[in-house]
């Protein structure tokens, strides 16, 4: 019997090997090449501040020609001016558009259409644009749930739609999709925002599944608290419950973000997040997300365990700072 048992586990184990050393020599004839910015025509929406504005820079200090789209013209414009003093040639133009890209999918379609007929297809698209509302599900107007789902959903699903189909006949091209930390994890003060986040994660799968064969790759962003001027708007609203939590992991710089966004868009990585918190949240809410090495998908299955011991900690830290600050306006009401 312990023979048996034996036999049986040392099969297992020849045939993980074997599956490993299989892996690690068709991953890379399957894995994409890396994307060179330099000449490339990189369409940014919410491009005009933040890290939108951050990303432009990135690339065009690597060569690109940058399409900035964004609903405020003079913040275009002061964005573009910005943007131009890190040309690595004089060649480079930033073109920009000033459009509302959440109202009318075939409007976005033919305005992209002549920024495409200015500086060439597009050759990765950056989906930044988005905005925020932090409340109770119960104290949000439905119309806000209609308006976030408007703007950072379908704002990224028709500029999408109107460069997908040049992509796949030039057989080449990324897209970026800029989630964020609440579209990994649901956190309270979220629930009209963190659901469109989470949307984009369910697009990006399927799309990356269709365009895939046309060497087309799909990278969503998950970024934590970054300082933006979304980030301060919001941040005089939020909910006590929000702002403790938040508290747990510290505010990142619009450049830092920006620049591991690029990097790895470039590389062709699904997944794009900062720092250690991060990195471990990406582990965590991989499931069968694509992935794009060897090492990556090792790390998953040998970190998981670890990190889901990590995250109970945090979830169960969440709850206690939510029911802490619900005694504590108990107590206010009752004294009041």
């Amino acid at each position: 019997m312990p023979g048996a048992v034996l036999l049986v586990v040392a099969t297992g184990a020849a045939l993980i090997v074997a599956f490993l050393l299989l892996f690690c020599i068709v991953a890379p004839l399957t894995s994409p090449k890396p994307l060179a910015l330099s000449g490339a025509h990189v369409m940014v929406t919410g491009g005009s501040s933040g890290i939108g504005k951050s990303i432009a820079i990135e690339c065009f200090k690597q060569g690109a020609f940058i399409t900035l789209i964004a609903r405020n013209e003079s913040r275009l414009l002061e964005a573009k001016k910005e943007i131009e003093k890190f040309s690595v040639n004089d060649k480079q133009v930033v073109h920009f558009i000033s459009v509302d890209i959440s109202k009318d999918c075939a409007h976005v379609a033919k305005v992209l259409k002549q920024a495409q007929e200015k500086l060439g297809p597009v050759d990765m698209l950056v989906n930044c644009a988005g905005t925020s509302v932090n409340g109770k599900f119960e104290d949000i107007d439905g119309s806000k749930f209609e308006q976030l789902m408007a703007v950072n959903y379908l704002g990224s699903v028709y500029p999408t739609h109107a460069v997908i189909t040049t992509m796949k006949e030039r057989r080449m091209g990324r897209i970026v999709f800029v989630s964020s930390q609440a579209g990994q994890i649901g956190v309270f003060g979220y629930s009209a925002y963190s659901a469109t986040k989470f949307a984009l994660r369910g697009l990006a799968e399927a799309l990356q599944m269709e365009v895939k064969p046309y060497n087309i790759y799909i990278t969503v962003a998950y970024p934590p608290d970054t300082d933006t001027p979304g980030y301060a708007e919001e941040s005089q609203t939020k909910l006590l419950e929000t702002k403790l939590i938040s508290e747990a992991s510290s505010i990142c710089h619009p450049d830092h973000v920006a620049r591991i966004i690029v990097k790895d868009a470039i590389q062709g990585k699904f997944f794009s997040s900062v720092g250690a918190d991060g990195h471990m949240l990406a582990i965590l809410t991989s499931g069968m997300s694509p992935v794009s090495s060897i090492a990556e998908a090792l790390e998953g299955v040998i970190f998981m365990g670890f990190f889901r011991f990590i995250s109970l900690y945090f979830i169960a830290s969440f709850d206690s700072i939510v029911r802490r600050c619900m005694v504590q306006k108990e107590k206010s009401e009752k004294t009041d």
